[in-house]
């Protein structure tokens, strides 16, 4: 791995914000606030939140086993990609490179910030191939963007595969494992003692239920976090999703039940589709959700539509030709589709 300052963009590592805002009062016990020019009524909610989240933090690193000071807390992982484009890549000159197909905000966020994208396709089983990645980058290469398990696909990239691209690339390597909850391999999030250079994301929207909250992870050494902490706004957690995941957390049990729950009716759910006359192939999964081929996806995606059912149409996506995207819910609910799949 380079130096780090050498993957940072000049303007933000010299960047000193005004913490002043945020610092701590000098003591503990301090009973008056009257230095943010906040409103004295309305309590809880007339003060502003906690900005480096320290009981939250505190909270996550019992769950996920990773330090405080190697968590950095975004409004969603959206927020976190976001981020790593405006920490590391110099719009116009660097460049970044991705699986393809993949969650398409590497893409979004990589146009937004005025950075090349450079796709390389999986292959036919939808899997990595190290040496192609590494190929397609080059010197002013920043950041390498892995979905394990990936998103439309569902299934878990080659471990050996994605070790190679954090051995052989000398950038950042961020791996997205917002679905790893659902999948028995081994998380990176443990590696970042190992690997210097790795981004590990997470989220409470998948396994834990929180959508609603937007609540995203980043795990990585304690100096691409105080990056990240830099240039991230200084309220971007606020004081109810704070309290919120905090609660979340601490019924980790109610999780590993729904976990339960979601695996066996994709299991169930993937052999009724196997089961379709209007299926093809039913592709493996990983994740909270699968990705079947169909006889003519956009049709059956209508006729899903019409019948108050939303399924994701990836027909348009590289090596998804035809391909539905299912979300495993519920039994009732998935009970109702395939009703209405046995009746198109």
């Amino acid at each position: 791995m380079k130096a780090l300052q050498e993957l940072v963009r000049k303007n933000i590592w010299l960047l000193s914000p005004d913490e002043t805002s945020l610092n701590k009062p000098d003591k503990d016990d301090a009973r008056v606030f009257l230095d943010a020019n906040e409103n004295p009524y309305n309590k809880p909610h007339n003060r502003y939140p906690d900005p480096w989240q320290t009981k939250l933090k505190g909270t996550l690193s019992q769950v996920k086993g990773v330090a405080p000071e190697n968590i950095f807390l975004g409004n969603g992982t959206d927020e976190v990609i976001d981020l790593v484009y405006r920490v590391f890549c110099e719009p116009r000159r660097d460049n970044v490179v991705a699986i393809a197909p993949t969650y398409g905000t590497y893409k979004v966020c990589a146009d937004i910030n005025d950075v090349e994208y450079r796709a390389v396709s999986l292959s036919e089983g939808f899997q990595l191939n190290a040496k192609k990645m590494l190929e397609t980058c080059d010197a002013n290469t920043k950041v390498i963007w892995l979905c394990s398990p990936n998103d439309p696909t569902g299934n878990n990239l080659q471990q050996t595969e994605i070790e190679k691209i954090i051995i052989g690339f000398d950038g950042i390597v961020v791996i997205d494992e917002a679905y790893s909850d659902f999948s028995p391999a081994k998380v990176f999030r443990n590696e970042i003692g190992k690997y210097p250079n790795i981004i590990v994301l997470n989220t409470m929207s998948k396994a834990w239920g929180c959508a609603g909250i937007r609540l995203g992870m980043a795990f990585a050494n304690k100096q691409i976090i105080k990056l990240l902490n830099k240039v991230k706004h200084p309220y971007n957690i606020n004081m109810l999703t704070q309290r919120h995941a905090i609660e979340a957390l601490e019924h980790r049990q109610d999780v590993e039940k729904w976990v339960r729950m979601l695996l066996q009716e994709r299991s169930q759910l993937m052999k009724a589709f196997e089961y379709l006359p209007i299926c093809e192939r039913v592709y493996p999964s990983d994740s909270n959700f699968f990705l079947a081929k169909m006889t003519d996806a956009q049709s059956i995606y209508k006729y899903l539509i019409e019948k108050g059912i939303v399924v994701k149409n990836k027909s348009e996506v590289e090596l998804c030709e035809n391909c539905l995207r299912i979300t495993v819910g519920t039994k009732s609910e998935n009970s109702e589709l395939l009703g209405a799949l046995r009746q198109f």
